[in-house]
């Protein structure tokens, strides 16, 4: 059965060349060949190739082998995971183990028996396959570690409004269908999306998050596809985009209105082709990932606007679920309030068994603007403050602000808490007023906040 791999030979007998061209053109998608040893370096600049085969000798007369060896080392600079089997001529096998000491793969010698070349080839193109499996496998580790300290809630509700979003999820989660998730800021959109992920086929893969408002429309290509070393100044060394470590798994693109209508451009040209090409590279690299998005804009009114791509919105929205505010599930407070006084009585090493009436019919009647994120910072800082087994109104800020004698400490960690916690509070919980009141950037006030388990 034919692979999908790519083969570069490079060699400078053309008969040679034609020789493994035929042999290997029925094994393998695409076998490169080229003459000119030069060619080499723009040659791995436009396709990325999984098994690269070089004859040692390209100077007449010369037999030492030291030419191969030098290109060889060229390509390991490009690329360190290379594969490359050296052709060799028959008594030259000790040169052939010199290159394989200094980073080469396996090596052939001429004349070959067809069916032991083929087989070489196949194993060198499934070594290629490890290692990128190894690579991938090891990136997406690094992802979740970073994540893995989070602890995320899951969707607590019995009301109509969010029994609905419960049934859409049991139904699309499933299928590999794209989604818009729509709703306020607070209303829970990632926790919908994880919900999606966790019932999907894809659940036992990763599951990569990216803001559009948290990152740099600047920043943002090489944040989605990745870049190769070299690709601007800062670039030290090859990196995956999000779409990359997403592979076979889930990437949730939140607030997708904020995206610049360039960017669209390039997502909805990833979305149509089902390939990437990192930032600084020129070969295109095949994708599989369920994309989820969300959104707090009215999409339909940004496209009348000529603000967002209707094609793109198209390919977005397959399905879209609506997630309920908190007003729209007033019913849903007393067991969001009793989740969160748990997780946090956890956290905090408290031991609250109950809520005050009062302070309860006091969190049914209020507004919450916030929706649910500000419902789950007020219980969290009302589990901070509690002196006993009750949560009394007292312990409930809305708009109350901090005493001097509360910041009065010399521990920084707990006063930026504090601070923090303050803004939010005073904000609703909308991250980027809380941002703009502080001072400091969302992508900061985001990372702090992650730092304090306020998520």
């Amino acid at each position: 059965m034919k692979k999908p791999g790519k083969i570069l030979v490079v060699d400078d007998n053309e008969e040679i060349l034609i020789a493994i061209e035929m042999l290997l053109s029925n094994q393998f998608g695409l076998v490169k060949t080229i003459k000119n040893p030069n060619q080499i370096p723009s040659e791995i600049e436009k396709e990325l190739y999984d098994v690269i085969i070089l004859d040692m000798n390209y100077s007449t007369g010369i037999n030492s082998g030291n030419e191969g060896i030098y290109w060889m080392k060229e390509i390991l600079k490009k690329d360190k995971d290379a594969i490359i089997v050296h052709i060799t001529a028959y008594g030259d096998v000790d040169v052939a183990v010199n290159a394989i000491r200094e980073g080469g793969t396996d090596f052939i010698q001429k004349p070959w028996d067809d069916e032991k070349f083929i087989t070489t080839i196949q194993n060198a193109y499934k070594l290629r396959q490890s290692k990128i499996e190894i690579k991938n496998l090891k990136q997406k580790q690094e992802h979740l570690n970073r994540n893995i300290a989070k602890s995320y809630s899951t969707i607590v509700g019995q009301s109509d409004k969010i029994n609905q979003v419960f049934k859409t999820i049991e139904k699309v989660a499933k299928t590999e269908a794209n989604i818009l998730i729509i709703g306020d800021n607070g209303t829970g959109k990632e926790l919908v999306a994880r919900e999606i992920h966790n019932k999907s086929k894809r659940s036992c893969d990763v599951f990569v998050t990216l803001d559009a408002t948290a990152v740099p429309d600047t920043l943002f290509e090489s944040e989605l596809f990745g870049y190769v070393r070299g690709a601007f100044t800062d670039a030290k060394s090859d990196k995956p985009g999000r779409i990359e470590l997403a592979a076979g798994g889930t990437l949730f693109l939140d607030e997708i209105g904020n995206l610049s209508l360039t960017a669209q451009s390039k997502l909805l040209a990833v979305l149509q082709n089902r390939e990437i090409s990192r930032v600084g590279a020129n070969y295109k690299i095949s994708i599989d990932i369920r994309l989820i998005c969300a959104t707090n804009k009215d999409l339909n009114q940004m496209v009348l606007n000529g603000e967002f791509r209707e094609d793109l919105l198209y390919r977005i929205n397959t399905i879209q679920i609506d997630v309920p505010t908190l007003k729209e599930r007033i019913g849903d407070i007393e067991l969001l309030v009793n989740h969160f006084t748990d997780l946090y009585s956890n956290k905090y090493g408290k031991k609250i068994v109950k809520i005050d009436p009062i302070a309860l019919s006091n969190l049914t009647n209020y507004n919450w603007p916030g929706n649910v994120r500000e419902l789950q910072h007020i219980v969290e800082k009302a589990v901070i403050l509690c002196e006993t087994e009750v949560l009394q109104d007292s312990d409930f800020w809305f708009g109350k602000t901090i005493t001097k004698t509360e910041i009065e400490t010399l521990d920084l960690s707990e006063n930026e808490k504090k601070i923090i916690l303050k803004a939010l509070d005073k904000n609703k919980g909308v991250n980027s007023s809380a941002a703009k009141e502080l001072g400091i950037s969302r992508k900061t006030l985001y990372n702090k906040m992650k730092k304090y388990g306020f998520e």
